[in-house]
């Protein structure tokens, strides 16, 4: 077993051919080790194709992209510093650079092809990217020789495993890949509906997306959901909750987006001898309560999860008892591709339809996390902990990653609306009285002005560039009023031209200043203890690219903007560095001094309704953050000779055992 590198953090770093290559990370390790960073976490850096700005569209799995630097470069980083790799199983790019595409036996054996139509499963909805076959030990070899032997070799220290849900057996595939990942960690990109558990994968955890929701949840109030609520009523004339709004946009999705795997799903059932109408199945796959379930018929294994769930589905006796194994129909076929549609109608149905229409509280609309839960209590939080530091203690801790639809600091930002739930009602009806005469035409509509009122809280200051790109993708996404398929650039115009009027409209600005410079201010203390319990919770904490100072971005592309890097060298090498940074440099030393910890036992410690308290390890790390500051704390410390290591304001405290 190769020799590994102490995993303390690691540190996610998009590639680009043009501006961040593996030289160019290599160059940033001196800063990335004073940060206390073990581990530079990157984005795909197998061969994608030319111009990919991303990487998650591979042509060649068996290369390290040249463009980035290559396999010497490679080399290079990890002699310097522990590397993670993003790794992409489900699906390649398409087109001439990929000869396992161009060659048309290839093609067939790597390819999920669809034998009637010719179609390319797809990734999601995109048809550039094709679903591959890693059922097929041969696929399996030559799309994961590169990275398993760079794992052998010490080159790579673990794994993050791209949308493993689209694959026929992830299961299956998951104990291939750690047959072969040489005891490396593993990290799928899983994500897990509320109150829903990992399922029993010889993987290190998740990426994170649950603690992440748990976090932000953690930080809102519970009694302004009434108010909030009633805005939301006031200005969208919709009464319904997010899960009646989130099944409306499964179905539409079902429906329009993924009709074309609805019906290859319907002519295996067909085949396998269940009489069902389009409309039935397509209801089945909407209703489905979770991304999928992970029935087996290979192997006959199906669990009392996938039952419970199964059931949880608006369908026909005889599909259930198909799904569920209990039918002697040949429903194998089924099966698999009933599994293989449902995270995809789920994804785009709910993280990017339903996310963008029902706006009570954005803070909530994250990946993986449920709009319709408001708030979670400090038991509740404490119950997670315990749990994921019993079944995957290095799971990973995150707060803003490249798929997020709002920055950590902005969500700080905007949970705080739960805590003026009134005064934000008061001001919301204000702005629409005041703009009345911006609104062209019916644009933005009500639902559309709050969109744009939560967006410039958020990331204010905004240029007028990137709020009208956001406001362009979050139009389209929400299918409302115009949509990437039928664009109303009318619309979309008029809307953009309301919100870039408000950036200099003296009767908004003189009320949404005051009040955004004082959540601001509150903001940044709640991103600060945010930061301290991502940091000392069980798992092994994530930093974004950038996200040590103030990062303000919303979903990509405007998170993935090039990060000022001197501006960051600098601020570590100061003598009184920004209250982010210096946060997460000095628990980071902390970790990296008492890994033991951090690798122990959570123990939760009464201390009040408002504040959330714990211990790590045999009580050598004492965790204190108040939910607001300043707030009452019942705590009775354990008895021993605590010394600071962090006291931040308004109660924020990180004490250790001598």
């Amino acid at each position: 077993m190769a020799e590994r590198r102490p995993l303390v953090a690691t540190y996610r770093i998009q590639l680009t051919p043009d501006g961040m290559d593996l030289d160019r990370v290599r160059a940033l390790v001196p800063y990335l080790r004073a940060l206390g960073v073990s581990h530079v976490y990157l984005s795909p850096v197998l061969t994608a194709r030319t111009g990919s700005t991303h990487g998650y569209d591979q042509v060649d799995p068996t290369t390290v992209s040249e463009s980035l630097g290559g396999e010497s470069a490679l080399r290079a980083l990890a002699e310097e510093i522990g590397v993670i790799l993003d790794i992409v199983p489900n699906h390649m790019g398409i087109g001439d650079e990929n000869r396992w595409w161009t060659d048309e036996a290839l093609r067939e054996r790597f390819f999920d092809l669809d034998p009637v139509t010719g179609r390319w499963r797809r990734f999601f909805d995109v048809d550039e990217l094709a679903a591959l076959r890693q059922e097929d030990p041969e696929v399996f070899r030559v799309t994961h020789e590169t990275p398993l032997r760079l794992v052998r070799e010490g080159v790579v220290d673990g794994l993050r495993v791209d949308h493993p849900d689209g694959l026929a057996d992830p299961a299956g595939y998951l104990a291939s890949l750690a047959a072969g990942a040489d005891g490396a960690d593993i990290w799928v990109e899983k994500i897990l509906h509320v109150g829903e558990d990992l399922r029993p994968w010889p993987v290190s955890g998740t990426v994170g997306y649950e603690v992440l929701n748990d976090i932000t949840a953690l930080f809102v109030d519970p009694a302004g959901e009434d108010a909030l609520t009633r805005l939301w009523v006031d200005v969208s004339g919709d009464s319904r909750p997010f899960a009646a709004v989130a099944a409306e946009a499964r179905a539409e999705q079902a429906a329009t987006t993924f009709a074309p795997e609805v019906a290859r799903l319907h002519r295996a059932c067909a085949a396998a001898g269940l009489d069902l109408s389009l409309d039935e199945l397509t209801r089945a796959v909407a209703t489905f309560p979770v991304y999928r379930s992970y029935v087996v018929p290979a192997r006959d294994e199906v669990s009392n999860r996938d039952r419970e769930v199964i059931e949880e589905a608006d369908m026909p006796v005889a599909l259930l008892d198909v799904l569920t194994l209990d039918s002697d129909r040949d429903g194998d076929e089924v099966v698999v591709r009933f599994q293989q549609t449902t995270p995809a109608v789920t994804a785009k149905g709910v993280e990017d339809t339903a996310f963008y229409r029902y706006l009570r509280l954005l803070a909530l609309n994250e990946v993986g996390g449920d709009p319709g839960r408001f708030g979670l209590s400090v038991d509740a939080f404490h119950a997670a902990n315990t749990a994921r530091a019993a079944s995957h203690p290095r799971n990973l801790v995150i707060s803003s990653t490249h798929d997020t639809k709002r920055s950590a600091d902005v969500r700080a930002r905007l949970g705080l609306l739960a805590a003026h739930a009134d005064e934000w009602a008061a001001l919301v009806e204000g702005w629409r009285s005041a703009t009345a005469d911006l609104v062209v035409d019916g644009a933005p509509d009500g639902v559309e002005q709050l969109l744009v009122f939560q967006t410039l809280l958020g990331a204010w200051p905004i240029s007028p560039e990137r709020l009208e790109a956001y406001l362009t993708k979050a139009l389209r996404e929400a299918k409302r009023t115009t949509s990437w398929v039928s664009v109303d650039e009318s619309w979309e115009a008029r809307v953009q031209a309301y919100a870039r009027a408000l950036l200099d409209h003296r009767p908004f600005l003189d009320t949404f200043l005051p009040f955004q410079e004082g959540i601001a201010e509150e903001g940044a203390w709640v991103a600060l203890a945010q930061v301290l319990l991502k940091l000392t919770v069980p798992g092994v904490p994530d930093v974004y690219q950038g996200d040590e100072l103030e990062d303000l971005s919303l979903v990509d592309p405007d998170n993935r903007r090039p990060v000022d890097w001197d501006a960051r060298l600098a601020a570590v090498e100061s003598d009184d560095p920004p209250p982010k940074l210096a946060l997460i440099r000095d628990v980071l030393a902390l970790r990296a001094r008492r890994p033991d910890a951090f690798a122990g036992a959570y123990r939760p410690l009464a201390a009040g309704p408002d504040v959330c308290a714990f211990t790590r390890g045999a009580d050598q790390v004492l965790v204190v953050v108040p939910l607001r500051p300043g707030a009452p704390s019942d705590l009775t410390l354990p008895a021993s000779p605590w010394q600071e290591v962090v006291t931040g304001p308004g109660g924020l405290a990180l004490l250790e055992r001598p």
